[in-house]
């Protein structure tokens, strides 16, 4: 059985794992900024870790399914550099920012990568959401 035939279904995981993620990641940058300790206890970090797993798993089998290529689909390059990006900016702000003021404005950055992710997935064009808006 081809891998391609797990399409509907492998998609469908994928986008119940990017909002299952922003979602976490979202509630606990909120917690942290409020100055709350659960969301960096290791059964919080545990689950985003499983959510992220599920998430990387079922992308790159859709990935492998469809025979893409992230430097013949730029719009793909361009998400998996944002995700790179969100990575970095979702550390800082989670727990490795120096400050309050700048753990928030890495959480801020971090959310706005992340929507211009899901804006670049689903326009399938490296310019994502200004694409969308320009009409294009």
């Amino acid at each position: 059985m081809a891998l391609i035939e797990f399409y509907v279904p492998l998609r469908h995981a994928h986008q119940t794992a990017v909002t299952a993620s922003l979602l976490l990641f979202t509630l606990r940058g909120a917690a942290v900024l409020a100055g709350q300790a659960w969301p960096m206890r290791p059964g919080v970090r545990g689950i985003s870790v499983a959510i992220d797993t599920v998430l990387l798993g079922c992308g790159v089998a859709l990935w492998v399914a469809l025979g893409l290529n992230p430097t013949r689909e730029t719009w793909l390059g361009a998400k998996l550099l944002l995700l790179l990006a969100y990575i970095v900016l979702g550390s800082y702000a989670l727990k490795r920012a120096p400050t309050p003021q700048a753990r928030a404005g890495f959480y801020v950055a971090a959310l706005a990568c992340a929507a211009f992710m899901v804006s670049v997935a689903i326009a399938h064009h490296p310019a994502g959401a200004w694409r969308l808006l320009a009409g294009g």
